[in-house]
């Protein structure tokens, strides 16, 4: 009862919050629980990032196999100071994304405060949540840095 309880929450939240992507993710999951579907909870959530980063990778990389960017675009892109920053901040993020998953593998329960804060960047920020694993990358760069600021 407490899961479905927290779900019709999220829903309430992502209604007032006009946060479709969290209102649709919370509808989905109650539905999958009220028709006894629950079995496929742990699938979901053991697979669920590598098939968000699929469909998201799949989005980005539509205008390669479209056409709509050719080689001539792509030489151009790094000829400007900005496409060598697009390429810094590519590399950077991936690092992050990196350090988010072996930090969350190590400490799960930090999954908590991400999921919360993610939900309160939505509505307060109009954030968009589909990042948990840059979340925990920047959380585990913060960690260290408070680490070494207090000498721990």
């Amino acid at each position: 009862m407490y899961g479905e309880l927290v779900l019709v929450i999220l829903i309430l939240i992502g209604l007032i919050g006009r946060s479709s992507i969290i209102t649709t993710a919370a509808c989905v999951l109650l539905i999958i629980k009220l028709t006894h579907l629950e079995r496929y909870l742990p699938s979901i959530e053991r697979r669920g990032i590598e098939l968000g980063l699929l469909f998201l990778t799949l989005a980005v990389l539509v205008p390669f196999a479209s056409g709509r960017i050719q080689p001539k675009d792509i030489v151009v892109a790094f000829t400007g100071w900005t496409g060598w920053v697009a390429l810094a901040g590519g590399a950077i993020g991936a690092y992050l994304n990196s350090r988010g998953l072996d930090t969350l593998k190590m400490d799960p329960q930090l999954i908590v405060g991400i999921v919360i804060g993610s939900i309160a960047g939505v509505i307060f920020l109009r954030g968009i949540p589909v990042g948990p694993l840059m979340a925990a990358g920047l959380t585990a760069v913060i960690i260290k840095a408070v680490q070494l600021l207090i000498g721990k």
